[in-house]
């Protein structure tokens, strides 16, 4: 842990999450950059800017989130909802890998576009929103689920967390593009803030207005959506407010250098950076496991005419072929 001063001085500032506390504002945070990471998932699939915007700010979000685990496991983002973006899922498994996949319709999603309904609470539409946090097979899987209602996904954040975690958060993301001599890059960007006072009374809400009260009679409101009456999280949460896209995006900008401009003047705190990175839990032997999962009518049904069955991966799109009798030797072996 190192008092934040002037800044880090680290050649890689991409694909990292710095955690850090702000102990006179009583807030915990993680800032998070996404680089070549995310523009490998994105560009692998080439999906559409609008689809990379959306699929981008649900990684940069499932990576804040996950790299909170103090366990090996896992922590999964997935949206179902009726909007052009139909679903996505974004995996990360502790302490620093992850994977993203987006589902859409195409001539839903051109329409939106030609009609400007780009936010991307118009491109989900209605649905749900579900973090699932998953230790392994020995402890029972928690997961949250929140009501999707065109909301950013931002606002369904805040919304976990006020009924799932009841920690006061706020929580920023920005995804966007730069134009470098190898071509356009994707990037993606985080910051996560929460109240984390000692005093268990400081994070009592605030009463709900009774209308019409006695005269002299005094009323506890707070204008925070938490219905937290702190002046300290009041002022975290104006900080976090100011952030601006292009400060989470910047490759020049350190994460350090950010919470340096954000919080300065109350001596935030950072602590050693998370390294993260893309890859695939796929496997030929995973797949080949699923395989032998199905009933035998449809494991026929998906061998081709040269006797071979084929599965894509959607996260990575590495294509693995298996001949059938080798799905079905393993079976015979097994049985």
């Amino acid at each position: 842990m190192a008092d934040l001063e002037n800044g880090a001085t680290s050649a890689a500032l991409d694909d990292r999450v710095v955690p850090f506390t702000v102990p006179d504002l009583d807030v915990r945070g993680r800032v998070v950059r996404l680089g070549a990471s995310i523009d490998t998932i994105l560009a692998r699939h080439g999906y559409p800017e609008a689809v990379s915007r959306v699929l981008g700010e649900a990684a940069a979000l499932t990576v804040l989130l996950g790299t909170a685990l103090k366990f090996e496991g896992r922590f999964q983002l997935q949206t179902k909802s009726d909007g052009p973006i139909s679903m996505m899922v974004v995996d990360f498994n502790a302490p620093d890998v992850y994977r993203a996949v987006a589902h859409f319709d195409e001539a839903a999603l051109a329409q939106a576009v030609a009609e400007g309904k780009v936010s991307t609470g118009e491109l989900l539409g209605e649905g749900h929103l579900a973090m699932t946090v998953d230790q392994g097979s020995a402890t029972t899987r928690y997961q949250g689920v929140v009501a999707l209602t065109r909301q950013s996904l931002e606002e369904a954040a805040h919304q976990y967390f006020r009924q799932s975690e009841q920690i006061p958060s706020r929580i920023r993301l920005g995804v966007g593009s730069i134009v470098t001599g190898e071509g356009r890059q994707w990037r993606a960007g985080g910051l996560l803030v929460q109240f984390m006072p000692h005093s268990v009374d400081r994070l009592r809400a605030a009463d709900i207005h009774p209308g019409d009260a006695p005269e002299g009679h005094e009323i506890l409101t707070s204008p925070d959506p938490d219905g937290v009456s702190d002046d300290a999280w009041a002022e975290a949460r104006s900080l976090v407010e100011t952030v601006e896209d292009h400060e989470l995006l910047d490759p020049l900008l350190e994460s350090e250098r950010l919470l340096y401009r954000l919080f300065h003047e109350r001596g935030a705190r950072v602590f050693e950076p998370v390294l993260v990175h893309e890859d695939c839990r796929c496997s030929r032997e995973r797949v080949l496991g699923m395989l032998r999962g199905f009933s035998a009518d449809d494991r026929q049904a998906m061998v081709a005419d040269d006797g071979t069955l084929a599965i894509t991966c959607e996260f990575c799109s590495r294509r693995y072929v298996f001949a059938a009798t080798e799905v079905e030797a393993g079976l015979s072996a097994g049985a």
